[in-house]
């Protein structure tokens, strides 16, 4: 685990930033997704079904040179936003964030005193190289950790403004999905209310100046979103990948080899009478 945040110094530098989210929670396929070169890997804890014990196998699978590990918390948790960034990872995706008085809970939880309520316990945590490290970790954190709001709801979208306000808060992610069933209709981006909701999230979080981050969705290509102004894409998910892979093998063999292949000719057996 690298205590520098790589991901961040590219989005300073004004660089467009991929990542994919670890969905499976399993190590071997987060060094597979490290080394396809991946900006940032996000374990999935909100979706997905891993656990504290095994982020930290992820994060040692994704090495000392790999991609930024962030972590999408299951909530708007001190206590889980404390032990994420404690075993190691450098980035917090905190779903649901509603308005301003949440966007501040999400980045106290995430710094120390007198910056916020995060507890200390140097040598019990992994962040530190289990306190080794500690003087280097403390000496940057504001600069290395990278605070992230999810923008789920209609609620949220129209305190865009106030929750991108909230001192601490790097980037704002956008999550159609979510945005789309919290007015029901879940999924259906090609609806014309889901097509407006988006088109207002997207110029609202446009106008804050904030980093801004969201996944591609049906119809809109990776490129198509750095285009609109997001400058962090998560364009897929370790599942999603090995799924549509493994669909698409299977599809290629049934549509090219079973077709193809002719039947054995079988013998006529010749009764004799």
């Amino acid at each position: 685990m690298s205590l520098n945040n790589t991901f961040k110094k590219k989005l300073k530098r004004g660089n467009p930033v991929i990542g994919c989210w670890l969905s499976s929670g399993n190590p071997i396929n987060a060094e597979i997704v490290a080394t396809a070169g991946y900006d940032a890997v996000v374990i999935d804890h909100e979706h997905g079904p891993g656990h504290l014990q095994g982020a930290i196998s992820i994060l040692q699978a994704l090495g000392e040179d790999g991609p930024t590990p962030i972590m999408r918390v299951p909530w708007n948790d001190s206590v889980y936003i404390k032990r994420a960034l404690d075993i190691g990872v450098m980035g917090i995706i905190v779903p649901y964030v509603q308005n301003a008085d949440e966007a501040r809970a999400a980045v106290a939880a995430c710094h120390y005193p007198p910056d916020g309520i995060r507890g200390v316990a140097p040598h019990a945590a992994r962040c530190s190289r289990w306190g080794m490290r500690l003087d280097e970790y403390l000496s940057e954190l504001k600069e290395k950790i990278i605070v992230i709001c999810q923008i789920e709801t209609e609620e949220a979208i129209n305190n865009i403004p106030e929750i991108a306000a909230v001192p601490g808060v790097d980037m704002l992610f956008m999550g159609p999905s979510d945005i789309s069933a919290s007015i029901g209709k879940v999924l259906k981006a090609e609806d014309p209310t889901v097509k407006r909701l988006y088109t207002k999230c997207e110029s609202r979080m446009l106008e804050t100046g904030k980093f801004l981050g969201t996944v591609t969705r049906p119809g809109k290509t990776t490129e198509w979103t750095y285009r609109k102004g997001f400058q962090f894409v998560i364009a897929g998910s370790d599942t999603k990948l090995l799924a549509n892979a493994a669909q698409a093998q299977v599809e290629n063999f049934q549509n090219k080899c079973q077709k193809k292949v002719p039947k054995k000719k079988t013998k006529k057996k010749i009764i004799k009478k």
